[in-house]
């Protein structure tokens, strides 16, 4: 996320913390460094310049100045104003409104909004316990209204048909209607989008706008489209009263720039961003452990957050039991481990939340070929009998040459995860039931998941 301008502040907040003395000189310095890095990463040059401005005042107050550590006191100054400029801490939606609850989802073309529509409507049923409904008003765009359907199945909500015949406030009122019959707590609206912006596309808007008065009015917006995303905020503001917005694709943003920048111009806070492909890829937004990440200081609450809403605790518990009671670890329970692994977003998700001293070694490439390398143990695995997950000390060598051919690998790779899955044996043994409850505490020791036994090695761990 935002590597590039992570890198360059990271290795700014490494130099000024070492700092004894904070004076004007080495202040001035460092904020050009910084407006560089900001302005390199398309932030705006307006929300630039005000935040340069209040670092300085700041830096060179009695708070940093008369400190014992003024180079650590001068990073938290930097952390907060990168929060400040985002919006300070967590803005909820606001649903206190007879049911339905309307939310109108408005953006452009690609930013993603139909696939957000649907990681919202998954966010309120599994967060806030809420009944959820989704429409499209998308008659414009091919395939819009199936995707929908299509997304919101996986989301486990209820989806309400249209097409391409019906005009978009016709659709919005049925569905409107359809959703106070059938006692929904929220009716979730994805309109058109456009290629760019357009009086027709805005005209359309104001209008479902005014018929359906809806609570929030979300404007989806894609973190990679830098200096446009900011232009697209601005005339999106003119044309409606926007309660919120939801960065999209951070996770592939290499630059950062729209998080700092549409905050601002709009004056909405930011509510939500997306941060991968999945179905449950959408995080309530953080301006402060967000700005912790800019810096490179990593967003260990995430992590933590991530870690327990992958873990299955009713197959951790049965897993404790099952070694408690002397029955032992087989190769059936390291597949359920991978798994888990993968159900918390995979090792590129987790290693974006550590701090960057942490995760700097490990390069997109490094990362990738780990993740391959857990995907081809899960092949290995899947290509045994149920038998031999059960009792491993079978497999001698013409079991392992099928299970090889199976898996598409060489015998060596099938020894070499047998070696880890004994390691793993003793792990459990040492541990004495703990199952993966422990080894989730034991990763706080751990320099990173690659000292984890049975998980792939990455460089400088």
């Amino acid at each position: 996320m935002a590597s590039a301008l992570t890198e360059k502040l990271s290795r700014l907040v490494k130099e000024v913390r070492g700092q004894a003395r904070i004076t004007e000189s080495n202040v001035s310095d460092m904020l050009r460094e910084v407006r560089m890095a900001l302005l390199e990463a398309d932030v705006a040059l307006p929300v630039v310049r005000d935040f340069i401005a209040r670092v300085k005042e700041k830096a060179l107050g009695a708070e940093v100045v008369g400190s014992l550590t003024p180079g650590q006191v001068l990073v938290s100054v930097i952390q907060r104003e990168l929060a400040a400029t985002m919006g300070e801490g967590v803005s909820d939606l606001n649903l206190a409104a007879q049911p339905p609850a309307v939310i109108l989802m408005a953006g452009l073309q690609g930013a993603g909004k139909t696939t957000t529509t649907a990681k919202l409507a998954k966010h309120l049923i599994e967060r806030r316990k809420k009944k959820v409904l989704t429409v499209s008003g998308d008659v414009y765009r091919p395939a819009a209204i199936e995707q929908l359907k299509t997304v919101t199945k996986q989301a486990g909500a209820e989806w309400f048909p249209s097409s391409p015949e019906q005009k978009p406030l016709e659709i919005a009122r049925a569905a409107l209607d359809y959703a106070k019959k059938h006692y929904f707590d929220v009716l979730l609206v994805d309109t058109a989008g456009r290629l760019a912006i357009d009086e027709a596309l805005m005209a359309e808007i104001k209008q479902l706008h005014a018929a359906l008065n809806p609570v929030e009015t979300l404007f989806v917006v894609d973190a990679m489209q830098g200096q446009d995303a900011i232009n697209t905020a601005r005339a999106f503001k003119e044309a409606l009263p926007l309660t919120g917005i939801v960065l999209t694709k951070l996770d592939g943003d290499s630059r950062g720039g729209a998080a700092l920048s549409v905050r601002t111009v709009t004056g909405a806070p930011i509510k939500f961003a997306g941060v991968s492909e999945k179905i449950d890829g959408l995080e309530v937004f953080d301006a402060e452990r967000h700005a912790g990440r800019v810096l490179g200081m990593g967003d260990i609450v995430a992590l933590v957050e991530q870690v327990t809403a992958g873990v299955d605790m009713a197959a951790a518990q049965k897993l404790a039991a099952k070694v408690k009671s002397g029955d032992g670890f087989d190769l059936e329970d390291f597949l359920d481990q991978l798994r888990q692994m993968k159900k918390m977003g995979g090792l590129s998700t987790l290693m974006d939340k550590l701090p960057s001293q942490m995760s700097a070694k490990a390069s997109e490439a490094d990362l990738g070929r780990a993740e391959k390398e857990m995907k081809r143990k899960e092949g290995i695995i899947c290509s045994m009998t149920p038998q031999e997950r059960r009792k491993p000390e079978l497999l001698k060598a013409t079991r392992k040459r099928r299970i090889a051919a199976g898996a598409g690998v060489q015998v060596q790779e099938v020894n070499r995860l047998l070696k880890e899955f004994e390691q793993m044996q003793g792990v459990m043994k040492k541990m004495k039931g703990g199952g993966l409850m422990k080894m989730m505490k034991k990763l706080g020791g751990m320099k990173g998941l690659g000292g984890m036994p049975g998980m792939p090695k990455l460089p400088g761990m």
